[in-house]
């Protein structure tokens, strides 16, 4: 039997009215962005910790054609819908959306969060949405990274132990 994920996977428009209501409430709306390609335990504690900075956590995950455009041809290696699916059975996501944009600028707009988290590998001036989400009153996080987790590293061990390389 198919369970369905704990967090909704919704529309740009779905997910500014999810984010709209929990402040209305007075919550904290959390969000982050990526590709979230072959989840692995450094994703988990980086969205874990990004949780910690509200009540409530909207993560953007990027479209394939976008991965395709950021990451190159060979990616993404998931398609989108099962990534989203993937995040979505997280505890600590409370809402889902794909976008299909080159950057979450518009996305950020949209959703008007109180706390942007992005990993401490972005420099603080390069972070996507961080003049929009301060202009309001927000703040934005460089959440630290756990070591020795990276998609990219994980793809190339992979294909240089797959059988019939050298």
């Amino acid at each position: 039997m198919r369970r369905e994920p704990n967090a909704p996977i919704l529309s740009l428009e779905q997910a500014a009215a999810f984010a709209a209501s929990l402040r209305a409430e007075g919550r904290t709306v959390v969000f982050t962005n990526g590709v979230f390609d072959l989840v692995h335990p450094g994703h988990v504690r980086y969205l874990q910790a990004a949780r910690a900075e509200g009540d409530a956590l909207v993560v953007a995950v990027n479209s394939d054609r976008s991965v395709q455009a950021i990451k190159g041809p060979e990616r993404p290696l998931m398609p989108e819908r099962e990534r989203a699916e993937l995040l979505a059975a997280l505890t600590c996501v409370d809402a889902i959306l794909v976008f299909d944009d080159e950057t979450p600028a518009r996305v950020i707009e949209a959703i008007a969060p109180d706390v942007l988290v992005k990993g401490e590998d972005w420099a603080a001036d390069r972070i996507v949405g961080r003049d929009t989400v301060e202009a309001r009153g927000g703040r934005v996080v460089r959440a630290t990274l756990a070591e020795g987790y990276s998609t990219t590293d994980l793809v190339a061990r992979m294909r240089k132990t797959a059988p019939g390389r050298s």
